[in-house]
């Protein structure tokens, strides 16, 4: 009975300690889960932050690097000098992570035909929306940009007067570049997200490259002859190299929310940009704010959020 007894003890102390061992698991998995939790919630509101930003401020540098109403500088040494940026800081922060990590199967830069084979098609459909980027301008005013640019989710802002005296080649550049953005989004979405476990900069590197290498192409196709004679930095100011920052920045800003945030960061990003650039425009380029622009960036937000909301749901 006593030999009983003492097994008895064993078993329930045993018990006790097994008890407490799957506590202590469980609590430290609580406490990773919120740790991851917040590592989340900082980066999606810096990117969300990041992004919302560089979007309000990019039409408004192009805008404003511009001279009685001309670029005087190359606009496609400017997209070069973009893709060559993001392709520098993709470097550099892969060095960082080098030195931390070392050189893993993940962050290697050294790749396959068939995992680079598919980023010259986003990195030309890119090159062409970067450059009607430029020329829409000719039309439109920085405000009915971030209207117009939206032109891929539906026919929105109709009641917008700046996008409604939008001459037809306006029209016809903004639905071509809003197709072209589009497409290639989701195409690098979809690269970007079939490797989860590669590295964004490794894959943002490789679509720089060939980024590059597009850009290269069209500076000697269209400004070969001014390049040569005036120089590659020809007409270029503070206010353009602003622009050549802010638009290097925006890309990979962009390229953090494919990878890591969600369709909200976008809607955010979007609707606050629009409002942000119709106030700095009052008091650069004297925007008149009007009650038919207020509608037609309300009639976009509300558009933007739909289509996210929509697919989120599939």
């Amino acid at each position: 009975m006593e030999y009983r007894k003492i097994k008895d003890q064993e078993k329930g102390e045993e018990s006790s300690e097994g008890d407490a061992e799957d506590l202590r698991d469980r609590a430290h998995s609580v406490l990773a889960g919120i740790s991851s939790n917040k590592t989340q919630w900082k980066r999606k509101s810096v990117v969300t932050l990041a992004l919302t930003i560089l979007t309000s401020s990019q039409a408004i540098l192009i805008v404003w690097s511009k001279r009685a109403g001309k670029y005087e500088y190359s606009v496609t040494t400017a997209n070069f000098l973009v893709e060559s940026l993001k392709c520098a800081l993709s470097l550099a922060a892969l060095a960082k992570i080098w030195q931390v990590e070392g050189i893993t199967e993940d962050n290697r830069l050294s790749t396959t035909f068939d995992e680079v084979r598919v980023y010259p098609i986003p990195a030309a459909l890119y090159l062409v929306k970067n450059l009607l980027q430029y020329y829409i301008f000719a039309y439109v005013d920085a405000p009915g940009y971030q209207i117009l640019k939206n032109f891929n989710i539906i026919s929105t802002g109709v009641f917008s007067d700046q996008v409604l005296q939008t001459p037809v080649q306006g029209w016809v550049m903004a639905i071509v570049m809003a197709l072209l953005s589009g497409f290639a989004g989701v195409y690098t979405e979809a690269i970007i997200k079939k490797r989860p476990q590669r590295n964004i900069n490794v894959q943002n590197f490789w679509l720089y490259v060939f980024g590059m290498a597009f850009n290269l192409v069209a500076i000697l196709v269209q400004d070969f002859d001014a390049v040569i004679y005036k120089g590659f930095f020809h007409g270029y100011s503070f206010i353009t190299v602003l622009m050549i920052v802010n638009h290097a920045l925006s890309g990979i800003a962009v390229s953090m929310v494919m990878k890591y945030a969600d369709n909200i960061v976008k809607v955010y990003a979007t609707s606050v940009a629009m409002l942000l650039t119709a106030i700095i425009s009052v008091f650069l380029f004297r925007f008149h704010l009007s009650l038919a622009f207020f509608l037609g960036s309300t009639i976009v937000s509300v558009s933007v959020y739909l289509h996210s909301l929509g697919k989120a749901q599939k």
